[in-house]
């Protein structure tokens, strides 16, 4: 039996792939023992208990990005959550450390390399965080979903999706889908969604062009989020959600979508064959449009900014899209041919490989 620990969090973007490697490990090698690290303020707080994991924590850490008092105590601070990270590898006897990322995962790379346990990382976005970019450094055993991701020793693996994404049977989910939404079979079907938390511009800007969108024969499927919810508009064809919690008959039953472009999203698209139209959120540092870049590139999706993705952009390039039957099966067939449904199963093959890249050799006898 093998212990495997976990580490990293606090969004769902590094605690989704996360949960789906951990699963499928645990599918794979029933015995294996696996413990999770993060830290009492991530979303790994609330979902790793769920999922019926042991979640071990560390004091969140951030990384001071400027001179100051918090920069001074940093190094006392890191060295503290190490020492921490480190008597766990000793005392639950942790063979591997496997990381994806977040406020939790430095000191789980930092203590791995002391305590000379393999490591295996995963990093779900095109731009590396902090904590991926030094734990690079200390493997060779480094998992991507992009192709375009710039990390020492990367392998690209994919995203590990939901058992329920990766293996759904399209035909069979479009079928549920449609009749779980509502929705008429003989009519294209728009997907909107901005994540669980919703997407205030998106939300807004489709809500205000609902009816050139419906006008121009569609149907919409609008996950509005829980942050940011809008009016429902009150036209035929037009369903408004706040959460759903089958995101694989969403998938299954849309023609196109309108998304924000986070890492998991862009994935799930692509997996599932959807071409997207996809807004990256424009706060901070731009790590949305470059998720994006690889899927556009491909002809997979289109991008828009959020500032150019207003009412009059649907009523006009937006209708004329959606008008375009063709030219949306060809960006669904290219969005399919990039897309990755076994990441999971990649993942869990490169974290087996830096595991057994710390077997002993056996020493074979020579008859004499």
């Amino acid at each position: 039996m093998t212990t495997f620990l976990f580490a990293g969090g606090g969004t769902a973007g590094h605690v989704n792939p996360l949960l789906a490697t951990a699963d499928r490990l645990r599918e794979r090698e029933p015995d294996a023992h696996v413990l999770m690290l993060g830290t009492a303020e991530g979303l790994e707080a609330r979902l790793v208990p769920e999922r019926g994991y042991e979640l071990l924590t560390v004091p969140r850490l951030p990384f001071p990005r400027r001179p100051g008092p918090a920069a001074l105590r940093f190094p006392s601070s890191l060295r503290r959550s190490v020492d921490l990270v480190r008597t766990v590898l000793r005392e639950r006897r942790v063979e591997v450390v496997v990381g994806v990322g977040g406020y939790a995962a430095a000191p789980a790379y930092l203590a791995a390399r002391a305590e000379r346990r393999p490591l295996a990382i995963h990093e779900q976005n095109a731009r590396p965080g902090i904590a991926n970019r030094l734990g690079a450094r200390l493997t060779s055993f480094v998992g991507v979903t992009f192709a375009s991701t710039r990390l020492p020793h990367a392998r690209i693996v994919g995203m590990p999706l939901r058992r329920e994404l990766e293996r759904v049977d399209l035909p069979a989910a479009r079928a549920e889908g449609l009749a779980r939404f509502r929705l008429d079979g003989t009519r294209p079907v728009l997907l909107v969604t901005g994540g669980s938390t919703g997407a205030r511009s998106i939300n807004e800007t489709v809500a205000a062009a609902a009816p050139a969108i419906i006008g121009s024969g569609w149907q919409v499927l609008h996950l509005t989020g829980s942050r940011s919810p809008v009016a429902d508009p009150g036209l035929a064809g037009y369903r408004i959600l706040e959460y759903c919690d089958r995101m694989e008959l969403a998938l299954a039953v849309a023609t196109l979508a309108i998304s924000r472009a986070g890492a998991g999203a862009v994935a799930e698209l692509a997996a599932l064959g959807v071409p997207g139209v996809l807004v990256p959120y424009p706060v901070g540092n731009g790590e949305q449009a470059v998720n994006a870049r690889d899927l556009v590139e491909a002809g997979g999706a289109i991008l828009v900014r959020d500032a150019d993705f207003t009412p009059e952009w649907i009523e006009t390039l937006g209708v004329q899209l959606l008008a375009d039957r063709a030219g949306i099966a060809d960006l669904a067939a290219r969005a399919a041919a990039q897309g990755v449904r076994d990441g999971a199963d990649r993942m869990v093959d490169l974290v087996l490989d830096a595991r057994d890249s710390a077997a002993p050799t056996p020493t074979v006898g020579l008859a004499g």
